[in-house]
């Protein structure tokens, strides 16, 4: 089964334009709704499920895209990839119309199931037309998109906030997902060999369930219930048995979900482990930085976006810059700066709680985005020139696993600890005979009833959100630094294949 590189029908460039859309769709959404919820948060109030907005998004996008990966090898890449495109304007369209938290995390699942789709299949369709030369280059723009989305998102998202209305944060997704579907209708043809497969649909619901289960553990961990009892003893059990099943099926089944034999390269596997950690740094910060800038710097929605396009100025030109690097210095070597890049950006974020300032956050969020830009490009285009053409897309989506596994497990991870270390600042405190708990953080990030708190309140609710941040983002530090160790035992010598 192949696709027919030289069908005269497909327009590369104008496809190409058309991934780059439906990628900017989907990269956007990260950094426009970071800079928004906090005053979606103010006005639908529920800051004890803020961490929920990303995860479920994050959720679905993580589950799903092993499941798309798979089925792009095995029924085409177009067909999907127009399917996910589709589920993620209906979602967006729902999301603006939320009326409550709890109807935005539904929708929120909506976009997720449908974004699944859109980064990896985007990917592996470069990696179909264009050759290992090329590919080095393509990637590196389309890896830079999701740094140029960041420039736009979070001023966009400051727009809507303070101008209009935050439910165009959502709604701006749906003329570009038209733009882009139509253009791959039109113009993109694949020749796909049509033969009865079998879908691993116990696989997917296995991977499913341990990651769904893993992710209510890690945010309620230590609030719904404690970390040291049979609850949480049970829930935890649960989650091996799955995770152990999933592996075990996988490597009896046929046509897997997730193709475990690609990761006994060792290229590939430190690409995805790091892939994962890199992940967690990157929802660490998109997640919590403009509640820190907004919360407890008391500075505005497009302040707040300020300091997110600094890592979306820092991506774009990394990535560019990868494209070429990894064609003169090689994968590791490119991999390996990346990686310095990531822990001068969380040494910076460290600092930040004891320095707040909204210069020195946008620098954390610059060195952050160069080295996400150096590594998920070098990433990419490795993997792909290691495996086959019927292996590619479950390979690509993989890697966008991994990473959007580490955004899961970072939402629900980091969100667990600043909901955690919110609430055991908050024991005990009490003004004026009324207890603080998580939700008195609306007030914060609500600009109208902030202006209105006593000044003891207001120092409290800050001084509680700067604490538990300061834990958040020691965890970012960490994260970087693990990722530089996994990088520097990539293998030197790059293994290629022979019909990339």
């Amino acid at each position: 089964m192949k696709v027919n590189r030289k069908n005269r029908k497909t327009n590369r460039p104008l496809v190409l334009i058309s991934i780059i859309l439906a990628t900017f769709m989907s990269a956007v959404e990260g950094t426009i709704v970071s800079t928004a919820l906090p005053e979606i948060v103010g006005e639908l109030g529920g800051f004890s499920l803020y961490s929920w907005v990303f995860s479920a998004y994050l959720l679905m996008n993580t589950v799903t895209v092993l499941i798309y990966g798979k089925l792009a090898d095995l029924f085409g890449r177009k067909p999907v990839l127009l399917f996910g495109i589709t589920v993620f304007m209906v979602g967006s369209l729902f999301a603006g119309f939320a009326w409550s938290m709890q109807s935005l995390i539904i929708f929120r699942l909506i976009q997720g199931f449908g974004a699944g789709a859109v980064t990896p299949i985007a990917m592996t369709i470069v990696g179909d037309i264009y050759s290992r030369e090329e590919r080095a280059k393509i990637q590196g723009y389309l890896s830079s998109v999701w740094g140029i989305s960041a420039i736009l998102g979070p001023a966009l998202g400051g727009f809507f906030v303070q101008y209009s209305s935050w439910s165009w944060i959502f709604w701006i997704n749906i003329p570009l997902g038209l733009l882009a579907a139509g253009g791959l209708v039109v113009f993109f043809h694949e020749e796909v060999k049509r033969k009865k497969h079998k879908i691993d649909y116990i696989g997917a619901a296995l991977i499913t369930g341990s990651i769904t289960l893993a992710m209510y553990v890690f945010v309620e961990g230590g609030i719904r219930f404690e970390w040291l009892s049979l609850e949480s003893i049970v829930y935890i059990g649960i989650i091996a048995s799955l995770f152990y099943l999933f592996v075990k099926h996988e490597n009896r089944f046929e046509e897997p979900v997730m193709p475990f034999g690609v990761w006994r390269n060792r290229s590939i596997l430190i690409a995805n482990l790091t892939a994962l950690l890199t992940g967690m740094i990157l929802i660490g910060i998109s997640s919590y930085l403009p509640a820190f800038v907004q919360g407890v710097m008391g500075l505005s929605p497009t302040i707040a976006g300020f300091t997110l396009t600094a890592m979306s100025i820092g991506w774009p030109i990394a990535s560019t810059a990868s494209g070429y690097l990894l064609l003169k210095i090689g994968y590791r070597n490119t991999c390996m700066i990346g990686g310095i890049f990531l822990v001068l950006g969380g040494t910076v974020f460290m600092i930040l709680p004891h320095l707040p300032n909204p210069f020195l956050a946008a620098f954390g969020s610059f060195l952050t985005g160069a080295g996400m830009g150096l590594t998920s490009t070098a990433f990419i285009v490795s993997i792909q020139s290691t495996v086959e053409w019927h292996d590619r897309g479950a390979a690509t989506a993989a890697n966008m696993f991994m990473r959007n596994l580490g955004n899961t497990v970072g939402a629900a991870v980091l969100g667990g600890i600043l909901n955690n270390r919110l609430q055991a600042y908050f024991a005990g405190q009490a003004l004026e005979g009324e207890r603080l708990d998580l939700n008195s953080v609306n007030e914060l990030l609500s600009a109208d009833v902030r202006s209105s708190l006593a000044p003891e309140r207001l120092a409290e609710l800050q001084s509680g959100l700067t604490n538990a941040l300061g834990y958040v983002y020691t965890g970012v530090f960490i994260l970087g630094l693990c990722a530089f160790i996994l990088i520097l035992l990539m293998p030197k010598k790059e293994v290629k294949n022979s019909q990339s």
